[in-house]
């Protein structure tokens, strides 16, 4: 918990006054942080909240992710949303008549791009899986709870009429303007078990290629790419294949995430901490782009989320863990798509109860996470950064020249010893709130002196739902009116105000708290 209190006067005093040493009792840690507010910037995208990741696309009819989405649009105001597949025989696409000719039915792909479209957000098409009648194999499934197949086509000119197919419909129905708008992925993670096509790198090249050209002889405008593939995987073989063979590429994706071991993204036996994985991941692939005959292609991180051990993902963990990421992540990728949104989420089957330590920013019945009130912080910095060598802040100004800093104190679950008796050492209701204090004085120039301050926290008090949850005794259902109690318990609510102490700020951050800090001048 980020600890000023602005009802204290004399707490406020003892935080403020006097310079602080290098360590506090009880294991705390201080760092001195100085920042001119006057120094140059760069252009800082929103990169991070621009996408996100969800289940599957039939998973989107529902009102449960519908909710979600509109949720987390209002507080991120993201524009793209990526799932997996579209083609799956449960949306009904492709079908044969008795004398074995195509049937296509878009009846319910309409239902799920009208409804994103409605809610304001486009799709990443991600182009998977093969339906079951166009399969080589149609008992490849995936272990997956839905049963994806994971097969190549039996025909690649019954695929390449199926692509001009879907490609044409949607060009049909919302305008080539439009779809020139949307952005097509060609499978998911084909490097591992989702696509079982042998050999399986050069059976995925001819997929690719493709798909590519079904989708250009619609229309150029459309926008393809690949290889989607997991840890960080077949970048220079994929460029190198497209270069060769003159198959188009908009853009590039690959997926990595802080759990990921360091032998499956990097090859080698470095020891690199989960919290700095994917970023490194990220400029590995970054690097290969530039080194290709295509070096200008933008890079799309199409999957990512901090580390999941102890249940991580749903505790106040995730903010310090997705700020870091922004840290080292800036200008090496034009897009990352956070997996998940939401706990509307099947890959296991349906989930039994809330906090499971599963990817959204919503847990079952639209309960907010920290991560949720996370985002909704970050998405308040500003669209131009100053440099800081802090790993644990982020400087940013807005047009209205305010100064926009996020602060943080990152604890990595695994550096928490475990103890049998809760995911990270203690009761479930605190996990995430354990490890060292940090105290940060931030010391600026080129601001007013006693300048005013506004400061918003997601910690052990603020947003962290989980003591709530448990309060209410961990209810496997939560009925509508717990979930609105729970939200209600945890809304951030009106930041506190107040200034500099000349032209300092003290912060003490809790154990995972994230703080944005605001100051006007």
């Amino acid at each position: 918990m980020l600890t000023i209190s602005f009802r204290r006067s004399w707490y406020v005093f003892l935080l403020l006054a006097g310079p602080l040493g290098p360590t506090l009792a009880d294991g705390q840690t201080t760092e001195h942080i100085t920042i001119d507010a006057k120094a140059a910037t760069t252009p800082f995208p929103h990169f991070w909240e621009q996408t996100f990741g969800s289940g599957r696309a039939i998973l989107t009819l529902r009102d449960s992710y519908r909710s979600d989405l509109r949720a987390v649009k209002a507080v991120t105001d993201f524009r793209y949303v990526r799932f997996h597949a579209i083609l799956h025989d449960e949306v009904g696409v492709y079908n044969e008549d008795e004398h074995g000719n195509p049937v296509y039915n878009f009846s319910y792909v309409d239902q799920i791009y009208d409804g994103l479209l409605n809610n304001g957000v486009r799709p990443l098409v991600e182009i998977s899986f093969m339906p079951r009648k166009l399969a080589f194999n149609p008992d490849a499934l995936h272990p997956f709870w839905y049963k994806q197949n994971v097969s190549p086509p039996k025909s690649m000119e019954r695929w390449d009429d199926l692509m001009t197919h879907f490609a044409q419909h949607l060009v049909d129905r919302y305008g080539i303007d439009e779809v020139a708008q949307w952005y097509f992925e060609v499978w998911n993670e084909p490097n591992i078990d989702f696509w079982n096509g042998i050999p399986r790198l050069d059976s995925y090249l001819e997929l690719y290629a493709h798909t590519a050209k079904d989708l250009k002889t619609v229309s150029p405008r459309l926008r393809v790419g690949g290889p989607a593939t997991a840890a960080a995987e077949w970048v220079p073989e994929f460029l190198k294949y497209a270069a060769d063979n003159h198959v188009p590429v908009d853009f590039v994706t690959s997926h990595g995430y802080a759990d990921d071991t360091v032998e499956n993204l990097f090859h080698t036996s470095e020891d690199i901490p989960m919290d700095d994985r994917v970023c490194r991941a990220i400029g590995k692939v970054r690097g290969q782009i530039r080194a290709s005959a295509m070096p200008d292609l933008p890079l799309f991180w199409t999957e990512w989320n901090v580390q999941g051990e102890r249940g991580s993902r749903d505790t106040l963990f995730v903010g310090p863990g997705l700020a870091n990421t922004i840290r080292e992540c800036d200008g090496l990728a034009e897009m990352m798509s956070f997996w998940t949104f939401s706990d509307v989420f099947e890959e296991g089957g349906p989930i039994p109860q809330p906090f499971e330590g599963n990817f959204g920013l919503r847990a079952s019945g639209g309960i907010n996470k920290p991560s949720f009130y996370d985002f909704a912080l970050l998405h308040q910095l500003g669209d131009k950064r100053i440099a800081s060598t802090s790993r644990n802040v982020l400087v940013t100004t807005r047009t209205d020249g305010s100064l926009v800093l996020a602060v943080w104190n990152i604890v990595d679950p695994s550096s928490v010893p475990q103890l049998p008796d809760g995911p990270s050492g203690a009761t479930p209701e605190k996990a995430g709130t354990e490890g060292p204090t940090r105290t940060i004085e931030l010391q600026f120039s080129g601001l007013p002196p006693n300048a005013g301050v506004s400061i918003a926290r997601v910690d052990a008090g603020h947003g962290n739902v989980l003591p709530h949850y448990y309060a209410m005794k961990a209810p496997r259902y939560p009925t509508p009116e717990q979930v609105k109690e729970l939200n209600e318990e945890t809304a951030l609510g009106v930041p506190e105000q107040s200034h500099l102490d000349g032209h300092r700020l003290v912060l003490r951050l809790t154990p995972n708290t994230l703080a944005l800090v605001t100051i006007q001048h």
